[in-house]
């Protein structure tokens, strides 16, 4: 592991020292294409860094981060569009943050942004809970061999969603000190009462608001607007982002794609799609009872999940290689507790 840790923070190191460039010259270059030149090099450098990292949680993480947010927001800053671009201009420290980041430049005091699902329950103590659950998660499959296919496919959607959120949670908590609003990141998604909730109120927002940024409403002025191009966006949307997950999956496996992930996004766009033209044509009457309705949603996505989402995953021994990966680290940490133990 010590030459991927070294490969970490070099990947790191260089895109800190890349986004100064952007800071202090692209910054001065006129909004626009002349800008989106000037920022191409490193959208690009972006892209490739990487490929340096072959391991499950510190290339998974770096990808999500620089190769989809990172250029995502680049491309705005093209623009002249937040998060980068702020009046006033936001402090180089606050840029690379906010560039690196899921997180968003705010003036007032550091908070993290409210959800929409009230709870009295310390957030810390939220967030204990969800590792105990990921740490059995993983110590049951210690006994894959054993257990039903299809509970195997119910712990690996639990696993996507518990390892995703505390993965943004624990890199985007330790700036909110430096007056930073934390962007939400879940919101309790097994909550959800349909797709259109799932997908745009509750399940990784940080994607969703960059997708909408750059995809969804660029993609609706251009088609003029009204309820058909509202349709053909959202479709557009999943379609963009089944693209980024398929690049995801190639930097993770280097395995030619072989597009199911997309087919899973563009079913889900299109579902959403008439989802929503269901409710505009009833007039908002359309509603499945609550109890109906979670069930069914989450039904839904875990069935098109193990249908199209995680046949790759398994095919390409990324689930195997993640476990793995896990059992590094709690070996690592029970041997440096034993070693400081009997100093």
């Amino acid at each position: 592991m010590d030459p991927e840790i070294q490969n970490f923070i070099a990947v790191w190191l260089t895109a800190a020292a890349s986004l100064i460039y952007c800071h202090q010259i692209a910054a001065r270059v006129p909004a626009g294409a002349a800008r989106l030149l000037s920022l191409l090099p490193i959208m690009y450098l972006f892209t490739t860094l990487p490929l340096r990292l072959s391991s499950f949680h510190l290339g998974g993480p770096t990808i999500f981060y620089l190769v989809w947010l990172g250029n995502s927001k680049l491309l705005l800053f093209s623009f002249d569009q937040p998060p980068l671009s702020t009046t006033p201009p936001l402090s180089l420290l606050n840029f690379l943050s906010t560039a690196l980041l899921p997180i968003k430049h705010t003036s007032s005091s550091p908070t993290i942004a409210k959800s929409s699902s009230k709870s009295k329950i310390p957030k810390i103590a939220i967030f204990v809970v969800k590792c105990g659950l990921l740490a059995l998660i993983v110590s049951l499959y210690r006994y894959r061999d054993s257990i039903n296919p299809y509970l195997i496919y119910a712990l690996y959607c639990c696993h996507v969603y518990l390892g995703v959120e505390l993965t943004l949670a624990s890199t985007a908590a330790p700036v909110a000190a430096l007056g930073l609003q934390l962007e939400p990141q879940f919101d309790e998604p097994y909550l959800a009462t349909s797709l259109q909730d799932f997908w745009g109120r509750r399940w990784n927002l940080v994607a969703g608001g960059m997708l909408r940024a750059t995809v969804y409403l660029p993609a609706r002025r251009a088609l003029g607007g009204g309820r058909r191009a509202a349709a053909a966006a959202v479709v557009a949307t999943f379609a963009a982002s089944g693209l980024m997950h398929e690049l995801i999956y190639y930097y993770l496996s280097r395995v030619r794609p072989t597009w199911e992930v997309t087919w899973f996004f563009l079913l889900h766009g299109f579902l959403v799609a008439v989802e929503v033209g269901l409710k505009r044509a009833s007039g908002g009457m359309w509603r499945l009872p609550t109890a109906v309705a979670r069930p069914l949603t989450l039904g839904i996505v875990a069935v098109t999940g193990a249908w199209l989402f995680f046949p790759q995953v398994i095919r390409n021994g990324m689930d195997l290689k993640a476990i793995d990966e896990y059992y590094v680290v709690l070996r690592f940490l029970r041997k440096s507790f034993y070693s400081i133990q009997y100093e």
